[in-house]
C-alpha cells in the first residue's frame, strides 16, 4: 500500500469514525476493536468509494 493511499484512508477513517486515532494494529483488543455506528461506517465507505472514483477519473483525464 502506498503512503498516499495510507494517508487518504486514515484521513477518511478519522473524519467519519468517532474516536479512531489510527489504522495501525496495536495488538490490544481495547485499542484494535471499536464499536462503530452504522452511519459512521456508511459515511466512511462512501468517502472511500468517491475517492476511488476521483482517482480513476484523474487517471483517465490525464491520458487525454
Amino acid at each position: 500500500m502506498t503512503k498516499d493511499l495510507q494517508t487518504e484512508l486514515l484521513d477518511i477513517a478519522t473524519r467519519h469514525i468517532t474516536n479512531l486515532e489510527t489504522l495501525e494494529t496495536r495488538r490490544s483488543d481495547a485499542l484494535d476493536f471499536h464499536d462503530v455506528a452504522v452511519w459512521e461506517l456508511r459515511a466512511a465507505l462512501k468517502a472511500a468509494y468517491r475517492a476511488g472514483q476521483a482517482s480513476v477519473a484523474n487517471k483517465i483525464g490525464s491520458r487525454t
